[in-house]
């Protein structure tokens, strides 16, 4: 993992078909930050990250990575994304995260395979490297997706609503590995609903509700009147909305 630069954010803006979904959004994620992005349902969160990992280019403004190349961002989008008819086991599946490091076409080593099991190990599932990933149930898959993002040796990681729809013990367990990229000094953005996970575990927030509301320590960002704010804005794609200039410069 090489050590990670500053995100900057300067007057963003992103969306689809040149329609707006996030408006105007300013501000720094800082190497080593542990920043959630919370807000109501169609607020942007999703489309921020995928302007951060750079699959979503600014219909204005600017998202300044620095020194940071898009290769070194680990996304997990959400659960719904992937296909769990595909046809692969739990190993193969946490493997895939060392295909930066190996290539695509490059095999295992032993040392790989062993690197590999020990992935699947500090997530709970030793034992299960065999099972296909639809016979898996939603805690399960979660912490096989989060194995293979810790083999990604990623300097920024994004996560879209990694806890939605999983069981308590494994929203604990992913917590503990949270922290201890945290304590590696990676860099961790999470898409999350549940406020109080945010409490707990998020020093840093982004209240979003298709602009920016608040963002910064996240006793502050979640003050209730913030949070009606949030709650008080319309949808954050609008069909109607105005079409926005593309800037090339971004």
């Amino acid at each position: 993992m090489s050590a990670a630069s500053a995100i900057r954010l300067d007057d963003v803006t992103l969306g689809y078909d040149r329609h707006p979904a996030v408006h105007h959004l300013t501000g720094e994620i800082a190497p080593g930050a542990l920043l959630a992005v919370v807000g109501p349902n169609g607020a942007g969160k999703s489309t921020l990250l995928k302007g951060l990992v750079g699959t979503l280019k600014p219909l204005g403004g600017r998202i300044d990575r620095g020194a940071l190349k898009v290769r070194e961002i680990a996304y997990l989008p959400q659960a719904a994304a992937l296909d769990r008819s595909f046809p692969i086991d739990v190993f193969d599946l946490v493997s895939t995260g060392l295909w930066r490091r190996r290539g695509l076409f490059g095999g295992l080593s032993k040392g790989d395979r062993a690197t590999v099991a020990e992935a699947i190990a500090s997530v709970g599932l030793s034992g299960f490297e065999r099972r296909q990933i639809g016979t898996l149930s939603g805690g399960q898959l979660q912490r096989a997706l989060f194995a293979r993002l810790a083999l990604q040796d990623a300097a920024v990681i994004l996560l879209d609503e990694p806890f939605a729809a999983i069981d308590a013990k494994t929203v604990s367990d992913l917590l503990e590995l949270v922290a201890r990229w945290r304590a590696e000094t990676r860099t961790v953005v999470a898409v999350l609903h549940d406020l109080e996970t945010v409490r707990r575990a998020f020093p840093e927030t982004l209240l979003l509700a298709r602009r920016q509301v608040a963002w910064g320590p996240t006793s502050e960002a979640l003050r209730p009147e913030r949070l009606l704010e949030a709650r008080g804005m319309q949808e954050a794609f609008d069909d109607h909305a105005p079409v926005c200039a593309v800037d090339h410069a971004a």
